[in-house]
């Protein structure tokens, strides 16, 4: 149900209330006057990659309110509202589909979350992580020049508009910047579990993609490889996906190099609930756990103000380790910047060639008391450390006050990652796999330029990496910072295209990379032909289908336009023949089907 229908029905049912109070008023005289009336309850070989241009600007902007349309097979497919309602963000909304373009299904419509009262999380264990309390979803604010922010029920998100379909002949190139966070995902899977279907600015396609593991064959020489695969859409007959997978080297615990980790954790009262700074702390140890004997560890806090708590310290010392944990406590303020600077200035004294030097910020991200309160006014303080080749990871925690974007964009300018962790089960994905086995970084400024042929392909649009565009004049310009790529770590893009039929070379795409420590940057080129298209989708791998199926739901959850009619009975289904045993793609398929029922109670009305 879509806010203003929402509004309608408490407006009415206020009305209704009213008219019921005034005859009770008029019917007794005894009622005190003083007495009135309440208000209302109420995310092989060489081959490929790719990027997206600046979203055209025609892209629609904000969120897309759906329809619903029941079909003969009880599902719902998601239609535009009439040209004459206005969307979300004030724009005429685009007419409906075709119903060429429809397929049985239901895409997500979005339920009035209930009303309740907003109070801190409560949790009995580490090990089951209690539901953030569900709050009414603030009115979206417009996109306002660099104010891009947007308030979803107490936690704060960045609004991105998804891309939109090029026309090639216009422009035929797509460019990016690498990224592997995975963040959204998590926050989205907690979302479902908790009962609700996640905000549309809170789903990043790529960080959806790129949660998971795909059977890329590692490279024999080099940095990394790169694999091309295509098949025709599931969702409609005249359109192919296209996929650009990038395996990292490998490089053992024994072989990486020795690291250097100063967690910065946020002590402030914010951080009081069981699934904020107690997860942490275990996480820390978790993370400690899986160090190597070369490896040390420093610890810093920021509260109202920042302390000093454990100075660089042998990883093998774990009791010293796990002392200096178990004294911290939640209360204060949020000094956050204060924080960064000191923390940094830890890291930058064991920065060298030789060492990976990494700051570790945990953190619900609220950051509200002295200087240097943004993300970029934090990365300003630091750059200088950033420069010396200090890598930044930031790991999310809670629900209620968390900052979504200032996460984000602190891991993009601080070359490293952003993670969300929501049990002890994440905990351990992200700190004894994707932080201590991805420690060492093995390209940086990683940039993917994709040029399709105008005989080939009509028209393309890239899923997700709206965050991560380049313009495609500073693809080779070694000054302008990019994505890295840690050891193991696999990149994962998707396009959406639309063939001719004509020519056989689709398009090319090139990578541009600097070594660890170095300043320039040097390219390669990968041929994207039809050789790499299945004729089915069915013969494509299970890597490939599980992808566009991660793809798809994604831009289903967060209504993109040129996902709608798409269904998330179609994605559940092409998952779960593509899951293979694995416990990760396993339970995506179960959050797929939690999903697909909120949007069935949503239509139903429940």
């Amino acid at each position: 149900m879509s806010p203003f229908f929402s509004k309608r029905r408490v407006s009415l049912v206020s009305g209704a209330l009213l008219c019921a109070g005034l005859v009770g008023a008029c019917s007794t005289s005894r009622a005190p006057p003083e007495s009135g009336l309440g208000a209302a309850d109420s995310q092989l070989r060489p081959q490929a990659v790719a990027r997206t241009e600046p979203s055209p600007k025609d892209a629609p902007a904000g969120r897309q309110h759906l329809a619903q349309e029941s079909l003969a097979d009880g599902d719902m497919v998601a239609r535009a509202p009439s040209k004459e309602a206005p969307s979300a963000a004030g724009k005429a909304a685009p007419p409906p589909a075709s119903p060429t373009s429809r397929v049985a299904a239901e895409p997500v419509q979005r339920a009035s979350p209930k009303k309740v009262a907003d109070e801190e999380l409560r949790a009995s264990t580490l090990g089951a992580v209690a539901p953030a309390p569900t709050q009414p979803r603030e009115k979206m604010k417009p996109d306002t020049g660099d104010d891009k922010n947007v308030a979803e029920g107490g936690n704060t998100f960045e609004a991105y508009k998804p891309n939109a379909f090029t026309e090639t002949t216009k422009d035929a190139l797509s460019t990016f910047a690498a990224d592997v966070d995975t963040a959204s995902y998590s926050m989205a899977r907690r979302y479902l579990q908790q009962g609700q279907l996640p905000p549309t600015h809170a789903v990043r396609v790529e960080e959806f993609v790129n949660y998971f593991k795909y059977r890329y064959a590692p490279p024999e020489e080099g940095a990394f490889t790169v694999h091309l695969e295509g098949a025709p859409s599931p969702f409609n007959a005249r359109r192919h996906f296209l996929r650009v997978g990038v395996q990292g080297k490998v490089v053992s615990r024994s072989e990486r190099k020795p690291a250097h980790l100063v967690f910065l954790v946020d002590t402030s009262g914010s951080m009081s609930s069981p699934d904020k700074l107690p997860l942490a702390l275990e996480s820390i140890k978790i993370a400690v756990k899986n160090l190597n004997e070369n490896d040390t560890v420093a610890l810093v806090t920021y509260a109202g103000s920042t302390r000093d708590v454990l100075p660089p310290t042998p990883a093998t010392d774990v009791k010293k380790i796990h002392a200096a944990l178990d004294t911290l406590a939640a209360g204060g303020g949020t000094a956050m910047g204060s924080g960064m600077e000191m923390a940094y200035r830890h890291a930058v004294k064991k920065a060298a060639g030789g060492v990976v030097s990494r700051v570790v910020v945990l953190t619900d991200g609220d950051a509200n008391i002295g200087p240097n309160l943004s993300a970029k006014d934090m990365l300003a303080s630091v750059q200088k450390y950033v420069a010396e080749g200090v890598t930044l990871t930031t790991v999310g925690f809670g629900m209620g006050n968390y900052h979504d974007s200032l996460m984000e964009q602190l891991a993009d300018k601080g070359n490293g990652n952003s993670f969300y962790v929501d049990s002890v089960k994440e905990a351990r994905k992200v700190f004894e796999t994707q932080l201590t086995g991805t420690l060492e970084v093995i390209a940086k400024d990683v940039k993917f330029q994709v040029e399709f042929n105008p005989k080939a392909v009509t028209r393309y649009r890239l899923m997700g990496y709206e965050n991560r565009d380049i313009a495609d004049k500073d693809f080779r310009d070694d000054k302008v910072d990019a994505g890295e790529i840690g050891a193991g770590h696999t990149v994962t893009a998707l396009y959406e295209v639309e063939l001719t039929g004509e020519a056989q070379d689709l398009a090319t795409v090139r990578i541009r990379a600097k070594a660890p420590n170095g300043t320039e940057a040097k390219e390669q080129a990968f041929p994207l032909t039809r050789a790499n298209v299945k004729p089915t989708l069915e013969a494509a791998t299970s890597d490939f289908r599980f992808a566009v199926a991660v793809a798809a739901t994604a831009d289903i959850l967060r209504a993109a336009p040129s996902a709608e009619g798409w269904s998330l009975a179609t994605t559940q289904k092409l998952a779960e023949g593509a899951a293979g045993g694995d416990a990760d793609r396993t339970e995506f398929v179960r959050l797929v089907g939690q999903a697909r029922a909120l949007t069935t109670a949503s239509a139903s009305g429940r």
